[in-house]
C-alpha cells in the first residue's frame, strides 16, 4: 500500500506541483511554438509524453547497469541525448507514415524534441533524485502529462486570444507571454500540495 502511495505522489507531483514547463521552465520553445492551434498542441503533447516515458525507461538501465558500474557517469548527458534522438526518429517515422497531417503540423518542432530540455531534464532528474526504475518511468510519464496539460490549456487560451480584438501592441508574443503567466499562476496554486 505504501508503494502505491509513493507512486501516486510522484505522479501527482510531476503533473501539477513540479510541472516542467510552468515551474521548472523547461520546454519553453515547443510550449510557445506549437501552441497556436490545439490540434498541433495535442499532437506534440502525445509525442513528448511518449518520448519522455520511453527515454526514462531506456536511460535508467543504461546509467545504472553500464555507465555507473564502469565509472563513466560523466557520459550520461551524451548517452541520454543519443537515446532521445533515437526515440524521436522512431516517433518521426511513425507519424510520417501513419499520421502525415500531424507530421506536417508539428513541422520543425518534432525533430526539436531531440533537444527539448524538458525531455533531457526528466532523464537527468530521475537519476539525480535516485528514483528506482518504476518511479523514474512514472515520473517521466507524469511530467509528460503535466507538459501536455499545460500545453493544451495554453493553446486553448491562445486560440481564444487570437480570436479577440486586442490592441496591436499585445498581438502575438506579448499576449502569448501574458497567457503563459496566467496558466503558470493556475499551477502555482498546487505548490505545497505535496510535502
Amino acid at each position: 500500500m505504501e508503494m502505491w502511495r509513493g507512486i501516486a505522489l510522484i505522479l501527482v507531483g510531476s503533473i501539477f506541483v513540479d510541472n516542467f514547463v510552468l515551474s521548472k521552465f523547461l520546454g519553453i520553445c515547443p510550449f510557445l511554438g506549437v501552441s497556436k492551434k490545439t490540434s498541433s498542441a495535442l499532437g506534440m503533447s502525445g509525442a513528448v509524453t511518449f518520448v519522455m516515458t520511453l527515454s526514462a525507461a531506456v536511460t535508467w538501465p543504461i546509467f545504472h547497469y553500464i555507465l555507473e558500474p564502469n565509472n563513466m557517469s560523466y557520459l550520461k548527458i551524451i548517452a541520454f541525448i543519443l537515446v532521445i534522438a533515437m526515440l524521436v526518429q522512431i516517433v518521426e517515422i511513425i507519424l510520417k507514415r501513419f499520421i502525415p497531417s500531424l507530421y506536417s503540423a508539428l513541422g520543425v518542432y518534432l525533430p526539436l524534441i531531440t533537444t527539448n530540455c524538458a525531455v533531457l531534464g526528466v532523464t537527468i532528474l530521475n537519476i539525480d533524485t535516485g528514483y528506482a526504475f518504476g518511479e523514474a518511468v512514472v515520473n517521466a510519464f507524469g511530467s509528460g502529462i503535466g507538459f501536455s496539460l499545460a500545453l493544451v490549456m495554453f493553446s486553448g487560451i491562445r486560440e481564444k486570444i487570437e480570436a479577440c480584438d486586442i490592441p496591436k501592441a499585445f498581438r502575438g508574443i506579448p499576449s502569448a507571454l501574458i497567457a503563459a503567466s496566467i496558466v503558470s499562476l493556475s499551477f502555482a496554486g498546487f505548490t505545497g500540495l505535496i510535502g
